[in-house]
């Protein structure tokens, strides 16, 4: 899948890096390194070139670091387009889909409700994680409405559009993103 923000160009100060997780995939992990993980960015402003998508960039390139094949950010408007985008990576095969933005108690904000209805069931644990991290930074990171779960073989997680509920997003996914993904595809058939 391809952007339609365009080719992506990301430089970070030191204060905008994303975590590094200590268990990025070393170069005879062939099984992690082909994993296939899409980043979505949903934002109604973004998908009509109001600004710039500023969360998906800091995701493709944390979740290159961890040795993911990532593909995007794909940025789309809220709502509708979240369900159908969610459900192409599902039938793409990715086996993750990073979602960020439209989380958020706005009316505008419907990521939650779109990725329930593609999910087969939630992991409320790691939604529950992410909220609490980024809570101890910022009380209002507790008015995230972010989902996580399993769509056939896909894990999918929503993050917050901020750059710092991103980063507190992937501060939470990096040490267990690998393991969660690791038992999904033992489990599966």
């Amino acid at each position: 899948m391809s952007s339609r923000t365009g080719e992506v160009h990301v430089h970070h100060t030191a204060d905008d890096q994303a975590p590094t997780p200590a268990d990025a995939p070393t170069s005879g992990d062939t099984r992690r390194a082909r994993r296939r993980l899409l980043v979505l960015s949903a934002s109604d402003r973004a998908a009509a070139g109001v600004y710039g998508d500023k969360g998906g960039p800091i995701l493709v390139e944390a979740l290159t670091r961890m040795g993911f094949a990532v593909d995007g950010p794909l940025v789309v408007p809220d709502g509708d387009p979240v369900e159908v985008a969610l459900r192409d990576g599902v039938t793409a095969g990715y086996d993750v889909i990073v979602t960020n933005g439209g989380t958020g108690i706005s009316p505008t904000d419907r990521t939650p409700e779109a990725t329930r209805r593609v999910l087969d069931y939630e992991i409320a644990g790691i939604a529950e994680a992410i909220r609490a991290h980024g809570t101890s930074k910022v009380p209002a990171a507790a008015l995230s409405r972010g989902l996580a779960g399993v769509a056939g073989r896909t894990l999918i997680v929503n993050l917050p559009g901020s750059s710092g509920g991103v980063r507190d997003g992937l501060a939470v996914l990096s040490p267990l993103l690998h393991d969660a993904l690791d038992e999904l595809t033992a489990a599966s058939p």
